[in-house]
């Protein structure tokens, strides 16, 4: 069952985050996790420790945390920013609060809740549960619109008890890049929150928003542009805003076009160049560092390295140098005997 916002229910003037956000020039910004104001207090969402979190990484406009607790009370609170939550484990009932009613629901694996900033509500959940809540900026959904759409602000509706596959897969796919290590760093996430922005804007805005089809790929001199900045940046983190900053278009405009123009999406393309740039460097020396050149290329640790060097080239970083450098040891050898 779904319940829906009506017209005077609509927060004309939500709550702004107050908390400490940081804002990166020309793109969403950084939450610092997911939060809810309770009795004047910024305060998570649960009085629980994340079994895992978005924290880290800082994707833009998005954070994520994934809770396994018990049967509880949530108290009353006020979301600060668009909500989404969904139930991965546990079939209980809960009981809902809100606007002057209470609700009554059956839980499942699936069960999706959204809810605009300035939603104010108390839950009771009568079984244990694991939980996926994500805190999702209004300006995340502005960024993702179409380029030639003029809108400043972006209403979500208000859904209790909803199943919907394809968010339940892209909150899937931020938790498992998320235990992977996130190896592109902030890219995927940033592309999977656009996704999901998407998505949200499609099926669950006040004034709903059909996502355009792009076709043709990227000019190629803005193409350039963009290509150039991540080989001279490989080493950076890197983000999907500001890629399509430097592309001029935004970030959904601007995935697709890369994605036709390249046959990679952004995220995937880097890491490809980051294994290049690491071959050409461990090919450049014969007792290289191998640590090394994987932080010289981008990579925030050693297993990250090796997990997508392993991934990419077939074999480990470390026997890929010792083989190459074997192999021209047996050429140069071969050489000399010939002379």
């Amino acid at each position: 069952m779904a319940l829906a916002h009506d017209a005077q229910h609509v927060h004309a003037h939500p709550p702004q985050h107050d908390g400490a956000l940081q804002h990166p020039a020309g793109g969403s910004p950084i939450i610092p996790g997911v939060e809810v104001r309770r009795e004047g207090r910024i305060e998570p969402f649960l009085d629980a420790h994340p079994t895992l979190s978005s924290a880290g990484v800082k994707w833009s406009g998005l954070a994520l945390a994934d809770y396994s607790v018990p049967a509880l009370v949530i108290p009353k609170h006020e979301h600060l920013e668009n909500f989404v939550h969904v139930v991965l484990r546990g079939s209980v009932k809960y009981q809902v609060s809100t606007r002057g009613k209470t609700l009554e629901f059956q839980a499942n694996p699936g069960t999706t809740f959204i809810l605009p900033r300035g939603t104010v509500d108390e839950v009771v959940w009568r079984g244990p549960t694991q939980r996926l809540a994500v805190a999702v900026h209004p300006r995340l959904l502005v960024s993702a619109l179409d380029q030639a759409t003029r809108e400043s602000d972006i209403e979500l509706t208000e859904h209790w008890n909803l199943m919907d596959p394809q968010i339940m897969a892209v909150l899937l796919a931020m938790t498992t890049d998320l235990n992977e290590g996130s190896p592109a760093g902030r890219l995927y996430g940033d592309a999977l929150g656009t996704a999901l922005a998407i998505h949200l804007l499609h099926r669950y805005a006040v004034r709903r928003h059909t996502p355009a089809t792009y076709r043709g790929g990227l000019p190629g001199f803005r193409l350039k542009r963009v290509l150039d900045f991540v080989g001279d940046n490989l080493a950076e983190e890197l983000s999907l805003q500001q890629l399509a900053d430097i592309a001029g278009m935004s970030p959904h405009y601007f995935a697709q076009l890369f994605k036709q123009s390249t046959g990679s999406p952004p995220h995937r393309y880097v890491l490809s160049r980051r294994i290049e740039r690491a071959k050409e460097k461990l090919a450049g020396s014969r007792r290289g560092n191998v640590t090394e050149v994987g932080l010289e290329v981008g990579f925030q640790n050693p297993s990250h390295f090796a997990k997508i060097f392993q991934k990419f080239v077939g074999t480990s970083p470390s026997r890929f140098q010792s083989e190459l450098w074997e192999e021209r040891r047996h050429q140069a050898s071969m050489a000399s005997g010939q002379n």
